[in-house]
């Protein structure tokens, strides 16, 4: 989820982080990264009719020359009455199969926001070419070198990067309008007409199938596989990548939140060297610090104003330790820091900021004593590279010809008016989602599906305690709970974007999908 920002409800604001790409991103960033508000000549450019604009290509994957057809096209959406209302674009990318081969797999990606296109994770993650960006420092002017990415896990699936409606290339036609889609439920449905209607054009039907969401787009993908199954179309896996699953556990009110970002914090203290007693490495600290936060922490958080004060100045002295924030400031916020304060706080006497994205990033603000940073540095540092880089390889090297303009995200278009309602697989609606319940039902109906959760330490966007929560509250039988995964990387909300974690990332990617693909 981007890979960004919540604007759309109190659990958004209360998340801070709606990437939801999970939204990360801050509001600033988030505007200045927007294209351009379309008119109605940019909406009605759009067509009912399907396009599809094919070339080749190849790309080295351990050594072994794979060619590749990539087809940027358009799926059209129809209602129940037939009625084309909105016409979804993808990219996708099949490799060359041996005639009499069995089906490749195949694995529908996209980011979220809700408002995000699928552009971070087309040209920085699994694909046949990325984007090469910075680490952890904000990038040079342009130009951005696309270089052909050997992590690529086409060798193992076909690839399909999906746009929202409104974002990327996609838009609503015909009588319908983008608020038509943009809810929580609405998204779900959209998503699983665009899918089903890619395998029927393309018979994939056979084909393993897979779903890879990131941020926001965890949640979507967590909802997306149960309709998805739901109405015919067997599901083999779901990858989620920097996940946000239920938001009814980020209202304000609620502390869950707080505990939550705990081993987040600490992650982000020990890699700037925050902590007086500072472990070798992040594991098995960060187990420590889990521990910690989900028994005396979360039990005195729970004590409310029962707490007493030597409890209190205990919890302090301990949180002070594990996240290199003074006794006296944890004192001063009750116990409970948001994340903006944190990012604000913890390197306040350097004058600077972390990013939330990922902490790893380092921004200057104006107002050194502010309470919140002023953007988020590292959605700032990548932005332009990505932007500038799709733009580049869609219009420029792949030739792709349309009359719309690419939008990077949308989040002006629905800002304020995202549906956070989902109903459930039992019937009852949620005021604010929670797609793990549907995830979970997804599993107890088909016990061959596989989750693999993907997890970046210095993600605080969507942080990795709240991943697990959510995965491990699913009730699921034991006996399913070996068909989750978890997997971690000393990186932020866009794993991929550190080279040595996007190496790790190939490697149990490639051995989770081949011991998810029944052979």
């Amino acid at each position: 989820m981007r890979q960004r920002q919540l604007l759309l409800s109190i659990a958004i604001a209360a998340l801070s982080a709606a990437p939801l790409t999970a939204q990360p991103r801050d509001t600033a960033t988030a505007n200045a990264a927007s294209a351009t508000a379309p008119g109605a000549d940019d909406t009605a450019a759009a067509s009912a009719e399907e396009d599809a604009q094919p070339k080749r290509g190849s790309v080295t994957i351990d050594g072994k020359r794979i060619g590749y057809t990539v087809t940027p096209g358009t799926l059209t959406i129809r209602n129940d009455a037939g009625e084309a209302v909105a016409s979804m674009f993808y990219v996708a990318y099949v490799a060359d199969r041996p005639a009499g081969a069995p089906p490749r797999p195949v694995t529908f990606t996209f980011n979220g926001g809700p408002g995000s296109s699928s552009m971070w994770l087309h040209m920085g993650s699994f694909g046949p070419v990325r984007v090469d960006t910075p680490n952890d420092t904000a990038h040079a002017p342009p130009p951005y070198p696309i270089v052909e990415n050997h992590q690529s896990i086409l060798d193992r699936t076909d690839l399909v990067f999906i746009d929202a409606i409104g974002t990327g290339l996609s838009r609503p036609i015909g009588k319908a309008k983008g608020a038509d889609f943009w809810g929580v439920d609405q998204d779900i449905d959209a998503f699983a007409r665009g899918i089903l209607r890619y395998l029927a054009l393309y018979d994939r039907w056979d084909s393993p199938k897979f779903l890879l969401g990131e941020s926001y787009g965890t949640l979507r993908a967590a909802g997306l596989v149960h309709t998805l199954q739901s109405r015919g179309a067997q599901m083999s896996g779901v990858i989620l990548l920097s996940s946000i699953l239920n938001y009814g556990v980020r209202q304000p009110g609620f502390d869950r939140i707080f505990v939550t970002y705990v081993p987040s914090y600490a992650a982000a203290a020990w890699y700037h060297k925050r902590l007086a007693d500072r472990p070798a490495a992040l594991e098995p600290f960060l187990t420590e610090v889990r521990e910690w936060a989900r028994g005396p922490y979360l039990a005195a958080l729970a004590k409310g104003d029962d707490l007493s004060d030597a409890e209190r100045a205990a919890i302090a002295r301990q949180m002070s330790a594990y996240t290199g924030l003074s006794e006296k400031f944890l004192l001063s916020v009750d116990l409970r820091v948001d994340l903006a304060r944190f990012r604000k706080e913890l390197l306040r006497d350097q004058r600077r900021t972390i990013g939330r994205l990922d902490t790893r990033f380092l921004g200057i603000d104006v107002d050194a004593g502010g309470d919140s940073p002023e953007f988020d540095a590292a959605d700032a540092a990548i932005s332009g590279p990505y932007i500038g880089a799709l733009n580049k390889y869609l219009f420029g090297t792949l030739g792709y010809k349309t009359k719309l303009s690419y939008r990077p995200n949308f989040y002006s278009g629905i800002a304020g008016t995202w549906d956070q309602k989902h109903k459930a697989p039992d019937g009852r609606t949620m005021a604010l989602a929670a797609t793990s319940i549907d995830l979970g039902t997804a599993m107890r109906i088909n016990p061959y599906l596989k989750v693999l959760s993907l997890n970046g330490y210095y993600d605080t966007a969507t942080p990795f305690f709240g991943a697990e929560y959510d995965l491990k509250h699913m009730q699921i039988d034991p006996a399913l709970r070996g068909n989750i995964t978890y997997r971690y990387y000393e990186s932020g909300h866009m794993i991929y974007i550190e080279p040595g974690s996007l190496t790790a990332l190939k490697r149990d990617l490639d051995q989770w999908y081949d011991a998810a693909v029944r052979r």
